[in-house]
């Protein structure tokens, strides 16, 4: 196992940018159907009870880099400097946008969902770098390895991030409630046609990012899928533990295990693929494997467990 990761390490990954415009694209529509669902009177009472949003932040940028870190130092043996950085990077990353989509699937707090992704999105400026280094300092420090070349100082441009959030999040999600306001007719219409397209484009994705990677995916998926499925049912598991403990709903404790559980892998592979943050003559293929299946398999996972969760009763 150990010498098949080591060869992934020097694995170089196909990912086009006329591919992420299209799912970025798509993901603004997606998140223009779940806000068809969501009112201002959800919001409201957040406000007044603000213990789910603050159990979340928690959850997601505090005790999920923490167990993934303890993960790679349990399995310091048997993982590479690129697969453990790798699974660091995704633990730092914020909630993704489809998150949004999957907890409404899976009855969760949608508008819980909606600010638990916002409010880690504009945390990420400052988070994710801040995460990723810390975490990756205490692995490269006591764990084994004493190179730790891949350690690299994370910087991101908060310019990008917040017009990411706009456009991607706050945009579509204000369009979406004001129909929902104003076109209620109309509202009710489209919901089910926008819910229908955002399941077949993410199942669309999930063939296109293995069919332009397939070579790599068949090569090391068996070791990546084990890595990954244990990360991230630990992710899942970790959200809705804790938000169990803090004697939450279970609508908010699904909300919660989804956000902990699908992470933005798409701005963990940008910044991967930025040579100012990551020179691109390192061995990343790790790296980017990782977070590359992690953005296939959280959407298999979420939606698995979200349809589970739809049957039963909340």
């Amino acid at each position: 196992m150990f010498e098949a990761l080591q060869a992934m390490d020097a694995a170089k990954l196909n990912f086009s940018e006329g591919g992420l415009l299209i799912m970025n694209i798509a993901i603004a529509i997606i998140m223009f159907g779940v806000a068809l669902e969501i009112k201002l009177s959800h919001f409201k009472e957040l406000i007044k009870k603000p213990k789910p949003v603050i159990v979340g932040v928690i959850s997601q940028f505090v005790l999920l880099p923490f167990i993934t870190t303890c993960l790679v130092l349990i399995f310091w043996n048997n993982i590479t400097v690129g697969v453990a950085m790798g699974m660091i990077l995704v633990a730092s990353c914020p909630g993704g946008n489809v998150s949004n989509f999957i907890s409404n699937l899976a009855k969760g707090n949608t508008a819980l969902s909606v600010s638990l992704t916002a409010i880690s999105t504009m945390s990420a400026i400052i988070m994710t770098p801040f995460n990723f280094f810390l975490w990756g300092k205490i692995y490269a420090t006591i764990g084994p390895w004493t190179d730790n070349y891949l350690l690299q100082e994370l910087t991101i441009d908060p310019f990008d991030m917040f017009r990411t959030v706009i456009i991607l999040l706050g945009i579509p999600i204000i369009l979406g409630m004001i129909t929902n306001h104003y076109l209620s007719k109309l509202t009710e219409k489209i919901k089910a046609p926008i819910r229908i397209f955002s399941l077949v484009f993410f199942m669309g994705m999930v063939v296109m990012m293995f069919a332009n990677n397939y070579d790599h995916f068949v090569k090391y998926i068996f070791w990546i899928f084990i890595i990954v499925l244990i990360h991230n049912a630990l992710a899942f598991f970790t959200g809705y533990g804790f938000a169990a403990i803090n004697k939450l709903s279970i609508q908010n404790r699904r909300t919660i295990a989804i956000e902990t559980g699908i992470q933005n892998s798409g701005l963990g592979l940008v910044l991967l693929f930025n040579p100012k943050i990551f020179p691109q003559d390192l061995p990343l293929g790790g790296m980017m494997i990782v977070v590359a299946w992690w953005g296939i398999w959280h959407i298999i996972a979420g939606l698995t467990i979200a349809g589970i969760w739809r049957r039963k009763e909340v």
